[in-house]
């Protein structure tokens, strides 16, 4: 029986060896490939939080027009 290993996501260094222990967060897209899926264990999966970058870009966007508008 051949056993699949799932690499775990920031908030974690260990391995998910258990598939049923995988919680699927989100696919990470490649520039050169089909990417890859981000795990992490069932336990730390509430500690996952999100990226901020397109939060802090979406920000300075508004900010540059708002302040060009006027």
């Amino acid at each position: 029986m051949r056993t699949s290993t799932l690499s775990a996501p920031r908030d974690c260094d260990g391995l998910i060896t258990d598939p049923d222990d995988a919680v699927f967060l989100w696919h990470e897209p490649d520039l050169s490939g089909p990417g890859w899926d981000a795990y992490a264990h069932r336990e730390h999966a509430g500690l996952v939080k999100p990226d901020p970058t397109p939060e802090r870009l979406l920000a300075r966007i508004l900010i540059v027009r708002t302040l060009s508008d006027g």
